[in-house]
């Protein structure tokens, strides 16, 4: 198929992979209305279109975290991308990182830190969640500072999983889950060859130590739920500070009283995300959500956002609401499962021409000019 926007490469993704994996991406928390909402919020963002302003040059570059990188854009943590294309996230991260772009690495990744910071041309940024062994933390972390991570994104809006039905339904949890797995597996010859035979390992690298090198999807479902530490509290900042002296950026931000306090202990970032409404359905939309934050404490810590971005002019939108930069989650997904390495490198294309268009149109020229001024 004909590929020009990300809604084509959710589609191509819909085809390619077995249900289990697709609904595992694209599904989200009880009636998935906080998903839809993050969308559609950000669709209904109105932007002032100015004219007769010379555009002939713009510039997409933006420095974040002291970084100079070709485009306002990370690669957001996305569990288990490693299953959606063979060594997923390593080839993610080739394609994001020859683009300017970094890439965050999820804790519950196929691929290990090493195995992909190996493959970046950037300093990979990775995302951390708490379990219960706080031995194997200080080593994981310590992992991080070896390979030269350029920061760390500490998740805490998931003390405990979200209720996804949808993970029930398509096998990829519940009874009889691994032989449901294997018969949509089977009916995807292509996905199964390239990703399910040649693409192993199959397991949690960042954590292979503690599940066991032979531990399947079964076992990690499980393991996630009994060890996810679900006593943090803002003083186990202290706790990853002891042990991580880089930059540390807090995600999962919804409230201007949390992005307050995440300011006033002194970190160098925070992510305004609602965990693309995965977790509790209801809340509002980071495009809601975020303004009253921006505000708050833009002036104080570095504020970037994730949720229902689908395009380059979503970007500009979520710029123009007060975020410095913008994580994609869904969209570098379905392009990863579509196409590999190179969908990513095509999907980042048309976000690319995207922003060109959207500023053109609104009269700016640079991304630092992208402010509420351009908002209608």
């Amino acid at each position: 198929m004909r590929i020009s926007s990300a809604s084509d490469f959710r589609e191509a993704a819909r085809r390619r992979l077995p249900r289990f994996l697709f609904d595992y991406i694209d599904g989200a928390a009880y009636a998935e209305r906080t998903a839809r909402r993050n969308v559609e919020d950000l669709a209904d963002v109105a932007l002032r279109q100015r004219v007769l302003v010379d555009v002939s040059s713009i510039d997409l570059s933006t420095t974040l975290f002291g970084a100079r990188q070709g485009l306002p854009i990370m690669l957001g943590p996305v569990g288990l991308s490693g299953l959606y294309a063979r060594r997923g996230e390593a080839q993610a991260v080739r394609a994001a990182s020859a683009k300017g772009v970094p890439l965050c690495l999820s804790s519950l990744s196929v691929c290990g830190l090493r195995e992909v910071a190996a493959a970046s041309a950037l300093p990979l940024w990775f995302q951390l969640y708490i379990i219960r062994d706080r031995g194997y933390m200080a080593e994981l972390l310590a992992v991080a500072r070896e390979i030269g991570c350029a920061g760390l994104m500490f998740t805490v809006d998931l003390p405990m999983p979200g209720a996804r039905y949808r993970d029930l339904h398509s096998g990829m949890s519940g009874p009889h889950a691994r032989w449901r797995r294997l018969a949509q597996a089977l009916a995807h010859p292509r996905w199964a060859w390239d990703v399910g035979l040649r693409g192993r390992p199959h397991g949690l690298g960042n954590f292979a130590p503690v599940l066991g090198a032979k531990s399947g999807l079964e076992d990690y479902v499980a393991w996630i739920g009994r060890n996810f530490d679900a006593s943090i509290t803002w003083r186990d900042v202290d706790w990853i500070r002891s042990h991580w002296p880089g930059r540390l950026v807090i995600k999962g931000i919804l409230d201007p009283e949390d992005a307050r306090r995440a300011a006033e202990i002194g970190a160098d970032g925070i992510v305004v995300s609602n965990h693309g409404g995965r977790q509790l359905d209801g809340v509002p939309s980071t495009a809601r959500a975020l303004p009253a934050i921006a505000e708050e404490v833009g002036d104080r810590t570095i504020v970037l956002v994730d949720g229902g971005v689908r395009s380059g002019l979503d970007v500009v939108r979520m710029l123009a609401l007060g975020a410095k930069g913008v994580l994609l989650g869904r969209a570098w997904a379905y392009a990863l499962a579509a196409d590999g390495g190179r969908g990513v490198t095509r999907l980042l294309d048309i976000f690319e021409a995207e922003m060109r268009v959207a500023m053109a149109l609104t009269g700016v020229t640079n991304v630092a000019s992208v402010n509420r001024d351009i908002l209608s």
